[in-house]
């Protein structure tokens, strides 16, 4: 694997790596030259991940646990004495169905891993590193954020709160620190198979970029947005969905995808 951008020296922290989009990003940054920090809940995989990637450091748990991320901050200064990017991938779609069936608790616990985690990292990476020495981050959002959808209610409003948090980190953290966040479309990975699983052929074409999104389209918006190359971009919010939004001009012949305004990272 190749790559157009040059990380040679740096440090990037991703969440939720061990499989799909997380791992990807990873496998990107690599690729680039640069050294990754890795966390996921599955030790097993992330394991798997961190043996694949070669210059990799994982440590396995959950990042709704506050404990976990500034040990994940201190295994990538220890390891590698630096932290130059952040990726914000771990998420959680629970609890799925109707808000008026929903658990409170678990509504909690949504917006803990989805939006309070994230920000916890940044402030563990801000006083670590980059108050200091400046830096990127990037929010893995959804297409699904701005608007409403069945069954995803948890998810589409904490990570519409994540988009806002992106805008408000970028404000606060500029100049030395860029915030953006990438809002994928449909995407093949695990999490999301429930929903992809069951989309045919016909709607996938009915996009007009005529397929499903893949772990890899993805990575390459984070790698292009935390590079040099988008150095005066900050505080915005990359569409990378195949022209789901636009498909009604594209007129497709076939049915929209079912649910298919919705991203679900491979945490």
């Amino acid at each position: 694997m190749t790559s157009p951008y040059a990380f040679g020296g740096k440090v990037a922290v991703v969440t939720g790596a061990s499989r799909g989009i997380g791992l990807a990003v990873a496998e990107g940054f690599v690729a680039a030259g640069a050294r990754v920090c890795v966390t996921a809940r599955d030790a097993d995989g992330l394991a798997r991940a961190t043996a694949r990637l070669g210059d990799a450091v994982g440590l396995a748990g959950t990042v709704a646990d506050p404990a976990h991320l500034r040990r994940l901050t201190e295994l990538a200064m220890d390891e590698y004495g630096r932290i130059d990017v952040v990726v914000n991938n771990a998420a959680t779609n629970q609890p799925y169905g109707p808000l008026m069936d929903a658990d409170p608790d678990r509504w909690r616990e949504a917006f803990t891993v989805n939006v309070e985690a994230p920000l916890r990292l940044v402030q563990h990476a801000w006083r670590a590193w980059m108050r200091a020495h400046g830096g990127s981050v990037v929010n893995i959002c959804t297409e699904g954020a701005t608007h409403v959808g069945p069954h995803l209610g948890a998810y589409g409003t904490s990570k519409a709160a994540l988009l806002h948090l992106t805008r408000q980190l970028a404000g606060e953290l500029a100049p030395g620190v860029r915030v953006n966040a990438v809002s994928p479309g449909l995407v093949r990975t695990e999490m999301a198979r429930f929903v992809w699983d069951r989309a045919d052929q016909e709607s996938a074409t009915g996009l007009p970029l005529g397929r499903l999104g893949e772990p890899g389209d993805i990575a390459g918006a984070v790698l292009w947005l935390t590079s040099d190359a988008a150095k005066w971009i900050t505080g915005t919010d990359l569409l990378v969905d195949g022209g789901t939004r636009v498909r009604a001009a594209h007129a497709p012949k076939s049915a929209p995808l079912q649910d298919g305004n919705y991203h679900l990272p491979g945490a």
